[in-house]
């Protein structure tokens, strides 16, 4: 796009910035205040214009992107082809544009829809795996069996040498839980506190290192202890942990099934959600702003950074550009349709959903009425519960036009499949 500015406002602009600096200039043999304006435009004239032109060059291009209603989507660039004291200016900015997305309709969108229930089979389950969670040791003077920890020293040699990564001292494991190689760990079972022992095992042939894949190597094993699981009683000190204090069971048990059917509940509309999103990506093809791929990018690589880092500083530079980009246009893409649609029928969020959603986060700490005022005080956590709901309506909205087969499943499969999707 090419704007022009008269040449009085770009004139005038450099002559009050100049007028400014005259004030502060300091030179020797003039006092403060009291430079020449002539000697302030010969030394400073060409500095003060640039500075001036690049505020004039940026208050014109949005006064002209408004006025031609056009969507920039990032900065602009820009050269100044006429620049000239006296004359009007002239320059080109050169920018991407929000691309005009043509909804398709959402009847070709197929969904598949879990449905299931949790059973009592399912609550019983899910206390032995809290008790499991909850478990202690216990030392024992016996060999050791699936399901006991041990305490060990390993040293792995390769042709009888050591290689890197392949020995520790004092290490707790538990066996059969598959933490190591297969057959390191049945090598262990039946050993005691004390023994020593050579254990033969080869490493799979998809292994992380390259110089290990399919390698037969020999694993000194010592064994410093082995201590037996104890699983805690479903008693009233147990429920009191997951806020039952009476010590009652069926209250446990309610209280169980409610989290398990509230996970339920997510799973399926995080599994339903997802298919949606993949069928509205897919069903729009349009060019994509470079500029809004790079600023999703550059947001994916410092979270990742972030994750990487523990804490700690992490250079965000040494992740490449392709490791996010293929993710980074679906959002891209994803977020123009959400835009388009939101737009097409003018949705707003929904204000008792809000507010439902509000409650529900609220009610996982010790005090909700606090957590919700916080909320509603704080415009920016409130914004992101509101683009949720939005985003759940926009869902809802694609659903009634999708096909969609509900699917029976066990409580299992159901939350599985969300996990692994």
């Amino acid at each position: 796009m090419t704007v022009g500015v008269p040449a009085e406002k770009v004139d005038a602009a450099v002559e009050n910035k100049l007028r400014e600096a005259q004030k502060n200039v300091r030179l020797d043999g003039f006092r403060p205040g009291k430079v020449p304006m002539r000697e302030v435009k010969r030394r400073f004239g060409a500095a003060v214009r640039n500075e001036v032109l690049a505020d004039v060059m940026r208050e014109s291009f949005l006064e002209a992107v408004e006025q031609e209603k056009l969507q920039p989507a990032g900065m602009p660039g820009f050269e100044a082809t006429k620049n000239e004291a006296g004359k009007d200016l002239e320059f080109v900015a050169t920018f991407e544009v929000f691309p005009e997305v043509e909804l398709a309709s959402f009847d070709s969108i197929e969904v598949e829809k879990p449905v299931a229930e949790v059973t009592d089979a399912d609550v019983d389950q899910m206390i032995e795996t809290l008790r499991e969670q909850r478990a202690e040791y216990q030392e024992v003077d016996r060999a050791a069996e699936n399901g006991d920890r041990v305490n060990i020293d390993f040293k792995g040699l390769k042709d009888g040498e050591a290689f890197e990564g392949g020995s520790a001292e004092g290490q707790n494991l538990e066996l059969g839980s598959g933490q190591m190689i297969p057959g390191f760990e049945d090598g262990i079972v039946g050993m005691k506190a004390g023994d020593e022992k050579d254990i033969d095992v080869t490493f799979p042939e998809d292994y992380q290192s390259e110089e290990l894949q399919g390698q037969a190597v020999v694993f000194q094993i010592k064994v410093h202890k082995v201590e037996a699981k104890q699983l805690p009683e479903v008693d009233g000190e147990f429920m009191q942990a997951f806020g039952v204090d009476d010590g009652d069971m069926d209250k446990f048990k309610a209280e169980v099934r409610k989290n398990m059917e509230r996970e339920l509940s997510n799973a399926v509309s995080g599994k339903v959600k997802e298919q949606v999103m993949d069928g509205l990506a897919g069903q729009h093809e349009f060019d994509l702003p470079e500029p809004l791929i790079k600023q999703e990018v550059d947001r994916m690589r410092q979270q990742m950074a972030q994750q990487f880092g523990g804490g700690q500083q992490f250079d965000a530079s040494m992740l490449p550009d392709e490791l996010f980009k293929e993710q980074a246009e679906r959002s891209v893409r994803l977020g123009l349709v959400m835009r388009a649609i939101l737009d097409k029928h003018e949705l707003q969020a929904d204000p008792e959903r809000v507010k439902t959603r509000v409650e529900e986060i609220a009610s996982q700490y010790e005090q909700p009425e606090e957590v919700v005022n916080f909320v509603y005080s704080n415009p920016q956590q409130l914004q992101q519960i509101e683009g949720a709901v939005l985003e759940d309506q926009v869902v809802d909205m694609v659903l009634e036009s999708a096909k969609v087969e509900e699917k029976s499943q066990s409580y299992q499969e159901a939350v599985q499949r969300n996990q692994q999707g």
